[in-house]
């Protein structure tokens, strides 16, 4: 008699497996456990197939903490059927209903690994061992937020250049410029892997180039030279904390970035030699933000100090010398001082941050000043000023020929020059970097 589905539901198990026919070669097995398997027995060129057609009940299974996990879906009786007569129908035309579901899982199983979300993610994955976490979690984040919920399910191989562009446009409509930007290049190279991987044979993202609207670059305020000998007076005659006024003139004297400054510890300095290394990361600081940040470009960067850098870290040593930090807090040691220290400390002094001179601004400054003393040329300068803001040569032939020292004496002596520039600064009188040079008369020279 065939089966009903009450009769299925109440069916109870024994001690060992029992077979409830329904008709047809659909059969219900009933395992001791309690689970029920639907399976369909026919013939396929005189041999017995067997063919699992779906789960009516299966074993309660737990996570790791021991929560049951949601059932199996269940197959009922007329779904039972249907699958039995549809597994018929592909006997009747000469296929294997086994061969014929095993290529469809397949090709659902390539289509789920194919699409732009596996894809994506599966590239985070291989590059998650040159990134540090933060970045990691931020590309990922951005991924989670504006591209996966639109197309992460589309496989790579359907999506065009125009599926890309739509997403990126609605993080450029809600005024996201650069997150649009990072996205797309982001895109670029999800798609490159998975030219790489095999999935698609050209990079339509690259196509996306032009696409968006690019923010206006952000110039940090700087003064102009003329105003040199007025902000070095007015640092040097700062009534604030010792450690902040230090924090002030070492900025300008070797305009680093404020973590880099922040978190540098004293293990770090050479007095010695006079150098400064910078580790790629720094141990972290429980309850500081990016306190394990070292240097941009996470390779080791070593900074030459000018003597006058040297006599700042000399003049605090006796302070925190004892600590760990250079530029400890003043409420609590273990901790840097506030990531608005430099900024709130100019705004202090009566400077407009925005608008007249910012931390970031200091670099400027030393870069005009070098251009304009002669001394140098511009590409070396260039050369010598990213190589101190620990900027990594990006071309790989050029990169071959730059040795260890990173351009380290070419470094050292421009920013000696920095330093006694910024010391002949008259507080009633300028001297133009040029003047300086003739008066000077420095062995820089050579590095014309």
């Amino acid at each position: 008699m065939a089966l009903t589905a009450q009769t299925v539901k109440h069916i109870q198990p024994a001690e060992k497996l029992t077979k409830k026919a329904d008709g047809g070669g659909l059969f219900l097995w009933v395992h001791p456990n309690g689970a029920k398997y639907w399976r369909w027995r026919d013939y396929l060129a005189g041999k017995e197939k067997l063919l699992a057609i779906g789960v009516y009940c299966g074993p309660t299974q737990y996570d790791e903490k021991g929560a049951p996990l949601p059932s199996t879906i269940q197959m009922g009786l007329k779904e039972a059927r249907e699958a039995r007569d549809a597994a018929k129908r592909l006997q009747d035309d000469g296929k294997d209903p086994s061969k014929e579901r095993a290529e469809a899982k397949r090709l659902a199983h390539v289509s789920t690994k194919n699409s732009l979300e596996a894809v994506a993610r599966e590239w985070h994955h291989k590059n998650l061992a040159k990134w540090v976490p933060d970045h990691a979690t931020r590309i990922l984040r951005r991924f989670e937020m504006d591209v996966f919920p639109h197309i992460g399910s589309e496989p790579v191989d359907a999506l065009k250049t125009h599926h890309l562009l739509v997403v990126l446009r609605k993080v450029e409509a809600r005024g996201s410029l650069d997150v649009a930007g990072r996205l797309q290049q982001h895109l670029v190279a999800v798609m490159r892997y998975a030219v790489q991987t095999g999935r698609i044979s050209t990079n339509l993202a690259l196509d996306l180039q032009g696409a968006l609207i690019v923010p206006e670059k952000q110039h940090r305020a700087a003064l102009p030279l003329n105003q040199l000998p007025e902000l070095v007076d007015r640092i040097n005659n700062y009534h604030g904390r010792l450690l902040t006024r230090a924090a002030l003139r070492l900025t300008l004297l070797t305009f680093l970035r404020s973590s880099e400054l922040r978190m540098a510890r004293w293990g770090e300095i050479d007095f010695e030699r006079g150098i400064w290394t910078i580790p790629p990361t720094r141990e972290a600081i429980e309850g500081v933000r990016y306190s394990n940040r070292g240097t941009k470009m996470k390779t080791a960067h070593v900074v030459p100090l000018s003597r006058q850098a040297l006599a700042v870290l000399q003049e605090i040593h006796p302070l925190t010398g004892r600590f760990e930090l250079i530029f400890a807090g003043n409420s609590d040691v273990t901790k840097p001082m506030s990531e608005n220290t430099i900024n709130k400390s100019l705004r202090n002094l009566g400077y407009d941050t925005q608008a007249d001179v910012c931390g970031h601004g200091f670099r400027t400054m030393a870069c005009s000043a070098l251009n304009e003393s002669g001394l140098w040329s511009k590409d070396a300068i260039e050369r010598a000023i990213e190589r101190q803001m620990s900027h990594v040569e990006r071309n790989s032939v050029r990169a071959a020929y730059i040795h260890k020292a990173e351009y380290l004496s070419e470094r050292r002596l421009m920013m000696q020059w920095w330093a006694d520039f910024l010391d002949a600064q008259n507080p009633h009188t300028y001297i133009e970097p040029s003047e300086f040079a003739k008066l000077r008369n420095d062995s820089a020279a050579t590095w014309r």
